[in-house]
C-alpha cells in the first residue's frame, strides 16, 4: 500500500473517531433534560378537602373551612428535601375548584379564609420556600372545576386558561405544569349540584391552552396522561415496568377520535413504546400515604418500600412523584417527616460510593480518545463512551483491582443521542468462571438494578447483545445498598 495512501486512511479514521455517533430515534429536548436531572420530586394536595377528610373535594365547602392552624412552609419544603426531593408541584387549583392564591378568575380562593386574615399567597409562600431551600418548582391548576357555575359551558375554558397565566406570570419559572384527566362528573357548580358532562376531546382546546404553557413558561415541561413532555406511567402504584422505554407515541383508546388527557388509559403507558415518535418519559406519581390529602388513620410508606419504589422508578428511566399531604396544621406529620428522612438518607449513603470508581475498563471496541472508557466512571453525565459506527454488539470489562461486595449495578446512556440499547446482560467473575446474574433489555436515562443478594467479585462484565445502532455509555456504578 502507497505511503500516500496509508496517511489518508490514517488521518480518515483518526477524525471519523473524534465524530460524535449521530443520534437516534425521538430525542429529548432542553427542559425535558433538567427534567431528568431531578428524579425524585413532590406534589403537595392542601385545600379545603384536607379539612373535610375527603379525597375529592365536592365543591361546596365554605372557604372558612380553609384554616390551618400553624402552616409552615419551611417545615414541609425542608423535610422534602431531606428526603432527596429535588423538584415540588403544588396543586394550586384542585378539582373542588378552591385558588390557594388571590386569583381574579373566581371568588372561591384563599382571600375569603382565615388563613393570614384574608391576605395570604399560600401559592407564594410555597414557592419561595422551594427556592430558599434549592428546589425546583411547579404547579397543578386543575382543569375540572367543580364549584364554578360556568363549568360545562363555553365560557369556562377563558377562565381556566386565566388562572394558568396568572400562576405562569407570577411565581418564577417553573419545572413542571401539570395536569390530570379528572373530567367532568358530579359537583356543586354554583349551587346546581348537578351532573356535568364535557367532550374532553375538545372542551379544554388542548392544542392552544398549551400554547399558553410553551409561550409563558418555555422550561416548564407539560405533563399528563399523553405528555407532551412527561407521560403518566399508567398506574398510581410508583412504579414502570421492568423493560421501560422514553419513547411513545400517544394513541386514542378504542372508540375515540383523538388522545387527550383523561383518556389515553392504554397498557403501553407503563413501558413505553420502543421507536415511538415522541421523547416522554414516564412520571410514577405516588402518594407517600394511601390517599393523596391527609387522613389521621393512615400512615406513611415506610422507607424501605420508598427505596424500592426510588428502584422500579429513576431505576427504569422514569420519575418519580412523592404525593406530600400536610395536616390540618399546614404541616408534615412527624411521621412523614422521619420517614423522608430514612428514605433519603438510604439513598443518599447507598449512592454516595461507587466502588466502581478506580476500576480499570477493557472495551471491545471504542471511538476514540474523546468517547473512551474513562467516561464511564468520571461522574459526569455529559461525557460518555462510545462505539464506531459498525459495532453494534460489544463488552466492557471491569477490573476492579480487588474483591469489592454490590447488591446494586448502575447504567445510564447518554440520552440527548436518543435511547438506543436493547439487550444485555451482566456477569461476575467468580472462581476464574463467569457467572450470568442479570439479563437486561432498556437503560436510558438510568438503569439501576437490584441484585437479589449481594455478590463479591475483582471482575464485572458487562455485554451489550443488540442495539440498532452504535452505542453509548455514560456512566457505570456498582454500589451496596445502605441500611
Amino acid at each position: 500500500m502507497k505511503p500516500l495512501l496509508i496517511l489518508f486512511l490514517f488521518i480518515t479514521t483518526a477524525v471519523y473517531a473524534q465524530t460524535a455517533p449521530k443520534p437516534y430515534g425521538a430525542l429529548p429536548s432542553k427542559r425535558q433534560l433538567a427534567w431528568h436531572d431531578i428524579e425524585v420530586y413532590g406534589l403537595i394536595h392542601f385545600t379545603p378537602t384536607t379539612f373535610e377528610n375527603k379525597e375529592w373535594g365536592f365543591g361546596d365547602a365554605d372557604p372558612k373551612t380553609f384554616n390551618p392552624t400553624d402552616f409552615n412552609a419551611d417545615q414541609i419544603i425542608k423535610a422534602a428535601k431531606a428526603g432527596g426531593l429535588r423538584g415540588i408541584i403544588l396543586v394550586a387549583k384542585h378539582h373542588d375548584g378552591f385558588a390557594l392564591w388571590p386569583t381574579k378568575t373566581t371568588d372561591y380562593n384563599i382571600s375569603k379564609s382565615p388563613f393570614r386574615a384574608g391576605k395570604g399567597n399560600l401559592v407564594k409562600e410555597v414557592e419561595q420556600a422551594v427556592r430558599k431551600n434549592g428546589l425546583k418548582f411547579g404547579v397543578y391548576c386543575s382543569p375540572w372545576d367543580r364549584n364554578n357555575a360556568l363549568y360545562g359551558t363555553d365560557k369556562y375554558l377563558a377562565i381556566y386558561q386565566a388562572q394558568l397565566k396568572e400562576l405562569y406570570s407570577n411565581f418564577g419559572e417553573l419545572f413542571m405544569s401539570w395536569h390530570d384527566g379528572a373530567n367532568g362528573g358530579d359537583g356543586y357548580y354554583g349551587g346546581a349540584k348537578e351532573k356535568r358532562s364535557i367532550d374532553n376531546t375538545t372542551y379544554y382546546d388542548w392544542k392552544n391552552t398549551w400554547a399558553i404553557t410553551r409561550k409563558m413558561q418555555p422550561m416548564a415541561n407539560i405533563f399528563s396522561d399523553i405528555g407532551l413532555d412527561i407521560r403518566w406511567v399508567g398506574n398510581e402504584n410508583g412504579n414502570a415496568a421492568e423493560t421501560s422505554w422514553a419513547t411513545f407515541t400517544p394513541m386514542a383508546p378504542d372508540g375515540k377520535s383523538e388522545a387527550v388527557p383523561g383518556q389515553a388509559n392504554y397498557p403501553q403507558s407503563p413501558a413505553g413504546i420502543r421507536n415511538g415518535k415522541f421523547w416522554m418519559p414516564a412520571e410514577c406519581d405516588v402518594p407517600l400515604r394511601k390517599g393523596w390529602f391527609y387522613h389521621a388513620s393512615e400512615q406513611p410508606k415506610t422507607p424501605e418500600k420508598l427505596f424500592d419504589l426510588y428502584l422500579k422508578s429513576v431505576g427504569r428511566g422514569a420519575g418519580l412523584d412523592l404525593g406530600l399531604a400536610p395536616d390540618t396544621r399546614g404541616q408534615l406529620h412527624e411521621d412523614d417527616v422521619a420517614a423522608l428522612k430514612t428514605f433519603g438518607d438510604m439513598v443518599k449513603h447507598t449512592f454516595e460510593n461507587n466502588l466502581a470508581k478506580n476500576a480499570g475498563i477493557k472495551a471491545g471496541n471504542s471511538r476514540g480518545k474523546k468517547f473512551n472508557t474513562a467516561n464511564l466512571l468520571d461522574g459526569n453525565r455529559e461525557t460518555y463512551w462510545a462505539t464506531t459506527d459498525n459495532v453494534h454488539e460489544t463488552s466492557l470489562e471491569l477490573d476492579l483491582k480487588t474483591p469489592k461486595t454490590f447488591d446494586i449495578i448502575s447504567l445510564q446512556e447518554y440520552i440527548p443521542l436518543g435511547q438506543r440499547i436493547e439487550a444485555y446482560t451482566v456477569e461476575v467473575l467468580e472462581n476464574n468462571t463467569w457467572k450470568k446474574i442479570y439479563d437486561g433489555t432498556s437503560i436510558g436515562a438510568k438503569r439501576l438494578i437490584k441484585l437479589d443478594s449481594p455478590v463479591s467479585t475483582n471482575k464485572v462484565k458487562i455485554n451489550i447483545t443488540k442495539s440498532p445502532v452504535c452505542i453509548t455509555l455514560s456512566e457505570i456504578g456498582l454500589y451496596k445498598k445502605a441500611g
